[in-house]
């Protein structure tokens, strides 16, 4: 339809002007409309069909009556569709719930579905009305009620659905992760095997002595106790990697640097390897520990295919558990281990991207005692921001300490010791902008495509809701540093935090 088309035409008239088409509508049936004052000022205002009347970003309020046609109120979703929220028929009035809320914009448009012939009361003129005239008072303030009552109820639809929406979403976004870890640990699994077959087959050329045996069942022991050492800071691990490469290099092991993390990893010590490099001669001995790092480095890969499983598990049983609210026991956490936990499922990406992680846990004990299960959905999201944000070949910073409620701690004042851990990359950094929003649901800085918007969310619910701790966030080009603060007790309500944002 052309513009001219569209032309909506304002009228100036006296209140008389109008007061017998206006007897026709509810608000005025039953009111004597000369008690307004035949000379107060209104507007009759034809409207042809398609024309908006009020776009949503308009601040001025008015009261219509609707003398033939059909009015209607919509929505601009953010997916583009458009919803109706209202409609007024000939001889029906609206605006009223603005004004008498003190609502200064709309959130909808309104506009004409047919050819329609309203008059504008202005605010002065509305409030005349209210106070003069106790029939069409009473229709209105109806009329307000009935409107609210419908808005609530749709409301109420709307944030079921979009609570429906954001745990669906939430749940994908969270299988992503461990799914993806799962299937790259297969892949290297498979290879894994094949190397440990072809290493089997040329270690079993010669017998093997008692000594010999027994030294190799005493590291299978070792490899097969458990899926990692203790975490260590990012100084420590490197110097004993170090350490580890150059005792293999000078025993004359082949790939030494290649498979001293692998060994480093699993908690293997020099004097561990000792009796192998005593027991074997030095081409035998090198086998025997590469033969030994495949075995390591498949049993890490059987682990994080494990968590992975279980991750995925849990999410599945928290979701059958949403519409229950179930409480899960009380027990102790080490958050250093689930840090660990979720650096090894992201080790591949750290791997592409050449990402160097330094770990400065300094958190002694490490230990939170809460009911919460859901902490490595936390260090997932933050840390794969970190990753997302942060250039090839960069570093990121993960660090842990104890704040105590005696001392200078932010959170002293809740009488809890906190563990914090703090989260930090150096990419761009998020705009100033966006920092009052970045923990709203489907808001993100990322380009199209790229991500949900959700994860920040998540971090933030279960952080503040599920552990009564609070997070906070510090931005600037070429740093961001996010910090989680947790109770090292279970947390009683009044603990519950907050978000914290630099100038809120």
């Amino acid at each position: 339809m052309s513009e001219g088309e569209q032309k909506i035409v304002f009228e100036q008239l006296a209140l008389r002007d109008v007061a017998e088409a206006l007897k026709r509508t509810l608000p005025f049936a039953e009111t004597n409309v000369e008690d307004l004052g035949s000379e107060l000022a209104v507007e009759r205002v034809t409207v042809p069909a398609g024309a908006v009347l009020v776009q949503s970003w308009e601040s001025k309020r008015f009261y219509w009556v609707n003398l033939e046609g059909e009015i209607r109120a919509e929505r601009q979703e953010p997916d583009g569709s458009r919803t109706t929220v209202g409609q007024a028929l000939a001889g029906e009035g609206f605006g009223e719930t603005p004004l008498l809320t003190g609502k200064t914009h709309m959130a909808f448009e309104i506009l004409a579905v047919q050819d329609s012939v309203l008059v504008k009361f202005s605010e002065d003129a509305f409030w005349s009305l209210m106070a003069c005239c106790p029939a069409a008072r009473k229709v209105i303030l109806a009329n307000m009620a009935q409107r609210l009552q419908t808005y609530q109820v749709e409301a109420l639809h709307r944030e079921k659905l979009i609570s429906l929406g954001t745990l669906a979403a939430g749940l994908m976004h969270e299988l992503h992760n461990p799914g993806s870890a799962a299937k790259r640990a297969s892949s290297q699994l498979r290879v894994n095997l094949l190397k440990l077959q072809q290493l089997s087959l040329r270690f079993s050329d010669e017998p093997k002595t008692p000594m010999q045996l027994e030294c190799m069942r005493n590291l299978l022991e070792h490899t097969i106790r458990g899926c990692h050492a203790p975490a260590m800071s990012s100084l420590e691990q490197s110097d004993a990697e170090e350490a580890m490469a150059e005792w293999l290099g000078a025993a004359g092991v082949e790939n030494a640097y290649s498979i001293a993390p692998a060994l480093i990893g699993i908690g293997l010590k020099q004097e561990e390897l000792a009796c192998a490099r005593d027991a074997f001669k030095a081409e035998s001995f090198s086998d025997a520990l590469n033969w030994l790092e495949a075995l390591v480095s498949s049993v890490t890969l059987v682990c994080t295919i494990e968590e992975s499983i279980t991750r995925i598990s849990d999410l599945v049983m928290a979701v059958k558990k949403f519409a229950y609210d179930e409480k899960s026991p009380v027990r102790d956490i080490d958050v250093h281990d689930s840090l660990q936990s979720t650096l090894t499922i992201l080790g591949h990406k750290l791997r592409i991207k050449g990402i160097h992680v330094e770990k400065d846990f300094a958190a002694s004990p490490a230990l939170i005692h809460t009911r919460g299960s859901s902490l490595s959905q936390v260090w997932t999201n933050l840390i794969d921001n970190a990753l997302d944000a942060s250039p090839s070949n960069a570093k990121i910073k993960i660090a842990t300490w104890i704040e105590s409620a005696n001392g200078a701690g932010a959170d002293g004042a809740n009488g809890l010791d906190r563990l914090a851990v703090s989260i930090e990359d150096h990419g761009e950094g998020i705009p100033p902008e966006a920092l009052p929003r970045i923990f709203e649901a489907f808001f993100t800085t990322k380009p199209q495509g790229s991500g949900t918007g959700l994860g920040l969310e998540i971090v933030h619910r279960i952080v503040t809701q599920k552990f009564g701790g609070a997070i906070e966030v510090q931005s600037e080009p070429g740093n961001t540093r996010f910090i989680v603060r947790l109770p090292m007790r279970v947390p009683s309500p009044s603990d519950f935090g907050k978000c914290v944002l630099p100038g809120l």
